[in-house]
């Protein structure tokens, strides 16, 4: 009966982490976002690639594009940026 218990335990857990790692990478987040409409409260479109593709979708129909704020939460880093400086004191060579 014990081992019964283990093994129907290890196969929940197992189950539970294939879910974990298959939810992780469920839907991508693209970097750009259409917002039409401009001030009268338009809706939004957040899956775009590139900012052309933004560009050509709100042509037309009015509104503008904006970098996804969830997109650098993802862990990419921006194409191009900076190193981050780090701030404090800097230690000289010895």
């Amino acid at each position: 009966m014990r081992a019964i218990l283990i093994g129907l335990g290890l196969v929940v857990a197992v189950i539970a982490a294939d879910m974990q790692a298959s939810r992780a990478s469920a839907y991508p987040v693209y970097p750009w976002c259409a917002q039409y409409g401009g001030g009268r409260g338009g809706g939004s479109n957040c899956y775009f690639a590139n900012l052309w593709q933004c560009q050509q979708a709100i042509s037309g129909n009015g509104g503008f594009c904006v970098e996804n704020p969830f997109y650098w939460a993802q862990g990419a880093s921006p194409a191009g940026a900076p190193p981050v400086a780090r701030k404090g004191k800097r230690r000289a060579a010895d």
